[in-house]
């Protein structure tokens, strides 16, 4: 089954259009934080702080959100997360105070970290003619059309967010108002993304996967996160989320310095190699539809080749492999994420799914906030410090040992009868 036919059922078509519209938001909150925050801070480390506030929900949040999604409908579990989030996202930027926008920041990450599993859970719900009926190749299109929906919006949130901030100055409105607006109408974007679910009749669990929960609960049998980290196809994808996410946190974290300091692009070229970043993944997303035929080659060859373009942006230190790398690095986390997902979702079902894909999200989440941090801080120290380690400003020594270490971390995953997991 193809995109088109894909797109053509109906509540999968609106459960994606307010994915595209939630992630638009997303996207320009996220920027939009990261420049307030440096605003407010003029510090690397704040600002990879925006991003470790990911961690704290994924620690906390975790074991609650594994509880919700399991026991409540999944149509609920979004449309309560999608409205709490609207009214965090137009809270967050009234006060401009550090500790005030990362209190509200931490809260919209709880509740995004319930809503992602839940979404997740309901795709197979959706697109399959048969409750636990799994076709390997549809779940992986269906899945990297999610996926492209979110990165896809990277460069449509990055230019909004350019163009709000723009006219903003051109209107009058200076300081922390000029983000107002941002927060405002991201707000915007998670409320239609509410009636976009809402328009859906129902999105799971089924008839099935209820009787297990009954039975589960009836056997008293541990449902938590810890019992779905004993599952071997969960052990086997877990670490490469963490290396996944190990990228995403040190670009993140030091990409604004890392083109301001070592490329000497400025704000243009910053935005430029974000839109390329969603460029790639929409090239992941061709890539998958082309059925890679190996979930577990497909999974580590994505991981590999974010290492190798991290480690050589980051040595060259130029413009031209800044950008041409930003697209294949968008294609290769496309492509391992999704491989992920596809995996979990094709080998397990019921309870046992929903467990293991917010174990997924929590995992992508505490990996991207640690290394936001981590690195961060590094190259904070190294730059008070007065270091240059073989040469290198302090920015772009951390990349490149982050990119190694991406790297050593593909060969740790282990994804056991993925061989047989092959699209069809």
């Amino acid at each position: 089954m193809g995109l088109r036919e894909q797109l053509n059922k109906r509540d999968f078509r609106r459960l994606i259009v307010g994915q595209t519209v939630s992630s638009f938001g997303d996207w320009m909150g996220t920027l939009a934080l990261m420049y307030f925050v440096l605003e407010l801070s003029d510090s690397t480390t704040a600002v990879g702080g925006v991003l470790v506030l990911r961690l704290l929900p994924s620690a906390l949040g975790a074991p609650v959100a594994a509880r919700v999604v399991t026991r409540w409908r999944r149509r609920s579990v979004l449309m309560w997360s999608t409205l709490v989030q609207t009214g965090m996202a137009v809270a967050l930027p009234i006060v401009p105070w550090l500790v005030w926008v990362y209190f509200w920041a931490f809260m919209i990450e709880v509740a995004g970290l319930i809503f992602l599993p839940a979404r997740d859970a309901s795709i197979p719900f959706l697109i399959e003619e048969e409750e636990n009926r799994h076709d390997t190749g549809t779940l992986e299109i269906a899945n990297g059309i999610t996926m492209a929906t979110s990165y896809g919006m990277i460069p449509v949130g990055a230019g909004a967010f350019g163009l709000i901030l723009y006219f903003s100055q051109h209107i009058g409105l200076e300081g922390h108002w000029r983000y107002v607006a941002v927060f405002w109408l991201d707000a915007l974007t998670y409320l239609g993304c509410y009636f976009a679910i809402r328009s859906i009749p129902d999105l799971g669990p089924g008839p099935v996967e209820r009787r297990e929960v009954e039975r589960s609960e009836q056997e008293a049998s541990p449902r938590g996160l810890l019992s779905a980290v004993r599952l071997p196809v969960v052990r086997g994808v877990l670490p490469g989320v963490a290396v996944v996410s190990l990228g995403l946190g040190a670009l993140f974290s030091l990409g604004v310095v890392f083109v301001r300091n070592v490329l000497a692009a400025g704000p243009v070229g910053f935005g430029t190699l974000v839109v390329l970043f969603g460029v790639g993944a929409l090239v992941g997303l061709l890539i998958i539809h082309r059925k890679v035929r190996n979930l577990a080659v497909q999974i580590r060859v994505g991981t590999a080749v974010q290492g190798v373009v991290i480690f050589l942006m980051a040595l060259l230190g130029t413009v031209v492999w800044a950008f041409i790398g930003a697209v294949l690095f968008g294609a290769a986390a496309t492509s391992a994420l999704v491989g992920g997902i596809t995996y979990l979702q094709e080998s397990l079902s019921g309870v046992n799914r929903n467990l293991a894909l917010t174990a997924f999200h929590a995992v992508l989440r505490f990996g991207l906030a640690l290394a936001a941090l981590v690195a961060g801080a590094a190259a904070d120290l190294l730059r008070r410090a007065g270091a240059a380690p073989l040469g290198l400003p302090p920015s772009q020594f951390v990349l490149a040992v982050s990119g190694l270490i991406v790297l050593f971390g593909a060969t740790l995953i282990r994804v056991p009868g993925a061989n047989g997991l092959s699209a069809r």
